[in-house]
């Protein structure tokens, strides 16, 4: 099994730590707050309170030719920098750092990192987005030119069947899924909703009003399908 190391347990550390935890992952996650390792310890493969700016103390967790590792510790880029070189050294097939500028991510690619994340940067453009488009629920930038996001179905579609949308051959993006609010009645008479998803859905599938479409595509076309009313 693959196994993952997560370097600083702030927020986005002890959030992708848990996350991996949760999917069965092997995580061995490490901060030099015994506060924060004591928190996680329960729920990860392995925790353990140290300065990771100490080489000896990765060697001593075991960390030579591991799949993965975050660093993620904070605004103090000359621990990252000392971290990420230290990581490289011990062979770790992948090294993800977090950076809080591009500067800071130049660096980090230089002394080894494989790749950069922004998190506070990435966070602040995808609130943005949404708020310039209330109907949009959700975006995932898979890479600079495509997007996969989660629209509320404009009024004009409603009624519509995929195949009379076209939406394929007009501007090249597919509905990947549906959700879908199914009304059921409960023994007392009362009317709930239960989310359902439809994955692939088929070109008759008729889409209705309140559908929630799971859409992937270039970037620039599902652009104009957020503001389509």
């Amino acid at each position: 099994m693959k196994k993952y190391v997560i370097v600083g347990l702030g927020r986005f550390g002890q959030s992708v730590a848990m996350n991996l935890a949760k999917l069965g992952k092997d995580v061995i996650a490490i901060d030099k707050s015994p506060i924060k390792v004591e928190e996680i310890a329960d729920f990860v493969f392995q925790a353990a309170s140290c300065d990771a700016t100490d080489e000896k103390n990765l060697r001593d967790l075991g960390l030579r030719n591991a799949d993965v590792a975050i660093v993620s510790v904070g605004e103090d880029i000359s621990s990252s920098i000392l971290i990420t070189m230290t990581l490289n050294d011990l062979g770790v097939k992948k090294i993800i750092a977090k950076a809080l500028s591009p500067m800071q991510g130049k660096v980090l690619v230089k002394v080894g990192a494989d790749r950069v994340i922004y998190p506070e940067r990435d966070m602040g453009e995808r609130l943005a987005k949404k708020l310039a488009s209330p109907q949009l629920f959700d975006l995932i930038e898979l890479t600079s030119s495509h997007s996969i996001i989660e629209i509320l179905t404009p009024e004009s579609f409603v009624g519509k069947t995929l195949n009379t949308l076209s939406l394929r051959k007009k501007y090249k993006i597919n509905v990947i899924a549906i959700k879908r609010n199914i009304p059921e009645l409960s023994e007392n008479g009362a009317t709930s909703f239960e989310e359902n998803i439809l994955l692939s859905p088929g070109p008759d599938e008729e889409i209705m009003k309140g559908d929630i479409l799971v859409i992937l595509g270039e970037s620039d076309k599902l652009r104009i399908i957020e503001h389509l009313k």
